[in-house]
């Protein structure tokens, strides 16, 4: 089965082909930052229009450079949700106009499904696992059971990660987007310089909170204009800000796994390209006698390959109609 993925939930326009679910045969992205860095996040009204701008080159792209025809598409799969309804509309609209053109198929994907899935863009992971997804918009522990069986575990009550690293960075004025850039500048620094608050909330919750940990961020650098504080570097508080993070998030997925009695954990979303987190994870696991596996940072972030897969496996088990793709709707809170 051929499938065109299609994902344009937030800044990022993507189209892929899939070959049965896990061949990547083409993966386009085009990313807006140069767009949005002048304003440190993400525009919504520039984002759809950007999204305008992009779409149609995107998908012949990678039509193209999966070297086969559109007419042979078996399957289409859109990203319907969650996200800036703005720019949902646009691949939805699209996707909706192809599958009409070509009396194909079209079935509609949770953005979030897609970041589950997506380590079976490269290997087959037993079920079930744990799953980290840790990106700008969302930070959430699951339980996957199967294709289309996932139980929340816990959720952000507040900041997601990659927001707050957004957050910092715009504070710090490193540019945008802020989770490379605090990266960056953490390897230079010393994350002892200063110990940030971890907010672990009730004994043996599985939910995160991040606003806290950002005000910090905030109340340190103000200190630091007034000579309240010994100088701080920007890499001390990258490097501290960040092992915050890191500490919550590592320690949150495994009492996920010791509550569960799950010993493969799965980390996805934008913020799992951060290297110093993978390799926190990794190294835990292999301690822990658990088994970790992590999507290539191309699959990490939002992208088209992952909804393809998605699309695919869900198809399997869902009947699809004309009617069907006429009325997909666009929901920005989405739930999965």
């Amino acid at each position: 089965m051929l499938v065109l993925g299609i994902e344009s939930s937030c800044d990022d326009t993507s189209a892929a082909v899939l070959d049965n679910g896990s061949s990547v045969l083409s993966n386009v992205i085009s990313d807006q930052n140069t767009t949005h860095s002048k304003y440190g996040g993400v525009v919504p009204e520039l984002a759809g229009r950007c999204h305008i701008e992009s779409i149609h080159h995107v998908i012949n792209s990678a039509i193209n450079q999966s070297k086969i025809g559109l007419k042979q598409i078996d399957l289409i799969a859109v990203t319907v949700g969650p996200g800036l309804v703005s720019s949902l509309l646009v691949g939805l609209n699209t996707a909706k106009a192809l599958a009409y053109a070509l009396q194909k198929p079209l079935i509609g994907v949770n953005h979030l499904e897609g970041h589950l899935l997506a380590i079976f863009l490269e290997e087959t992971v037993e079920f079930p696992y744990i799953a980290l997804t840790v990106s700008g918009g969302h930070t959430d522990l699951y339980r996957v059971e199967g294709f289309g069986e996932y139980k929340v575990l816990g959720r952000t009550r507040d900041d997601a990660a990659g927001e707050s690293f957004d957050k910092v960075a715009k504070m710090l004025k490193l540019g945008y987007p802020g989770g490379p850039l605090i990266e960056e500048k953490a390897r230079l620094g010393n994350a002892l310089a200063h110990r940030f608050p971890r907010a672990y909330l009730e004994k043996g919750s599985l939910d995160f909170s991040f606003s806290g940990l950002k005000t910090s961020v905030r109340n340190i650098i103000s200190k630091r204009e007034t000579g309240e504080i010994p100088i701080l570097s920007d890499s001390d508080i990258s490097a501290g800000f960040q092992r915050a993070v890191i500490d919550v998030l590592t320690d949150k997925v495994f009492l996920a796994c010791d509550k569960e009695k799950v010993n493969r954990i799965v980390v996805t979303g934008g913020v799992a390209a951060n290297s110093a987190l993978r390799k926190r994870i990794a190294t835990e696991a292999n301690s822990h006698g658990l088994k970790s596996f992590f999507p290539k940072p191309e699959f990490c972030t939002d992208n088209a390959a992952m909804i393809a897969c998605a699309g695919y496996y869900k198809s399997l088990n869902k009947p699809l109609s004309l009617k069907d793709t006429i009325n997909l709707d666009a929901k920005a809170s989405l739930k999965l």
